[in-house]
């Protein structure tokens, strides 16, 4: 499964991925940004658990599931570009914000903030048509909850 999925990220025609597909490229990305700063703790593991569930509306058992073949194709992918492309034809621009708010309350999960997170994100929103300033508002909204 996860080779079919990276087959179908790197093909570079112009089709959508279908939806277990784009929910599994939006796992990876959190468990990239969840790794980013050399540390994959137990609070950024919950939270993309947590976040998987609710945006997925799946059990605990099958967001961990879910995360766990994110983790694999996450430490495969050669770099992000195929999953913010695999979201990004699939995710219309006015849900976006959304996905915005998940990266950040993964990448905030440990209590800090940190520079290659950052830059990670910064990287996510570019890709994905966000600007920086939708991206803060994004990050705020998680800090207030």
């Amino acid at each position: 499964m996860i080779e079919q999925l990276l087959r179908r990220i790197t093909d570079s025609s112009d089709q959508r991925l279908p939806e277990p597909d784009s929910r599994l490229a939006l796992a990876a990305l959190l468990v990239r940004v969840a790794r980013a700063d050399g540390q994959y703790s137990e609070q950024e593991i919950a939270r993309i658990d947590r976040v998987l569930a609710r945006r997925h509306g799946l059990s605990p058992e099958d967001a961990a599931a879910l995360r766990h073949q994110a983790e694999q194709l996450e430490a495969q992918a050669p770099d992000t570009v195929r999953f913010t492309r695999a979201l990004k034809d699939a995710v219309p621009m006015e849900d976006r914000d959304a996905l915005m708010q998940a990266l950040w309350a993964v990448a905030l999960a440990d209590g800090g903030r940190d520079a290659h997170e950052d830059q990670l994100i910064r990287l996510v929103s570019s890709l994905m048509g966000i600007t920086d300033q939708e991206s803060a508002l994004a990050r705020q909204k998680v800090q207030q909850d």
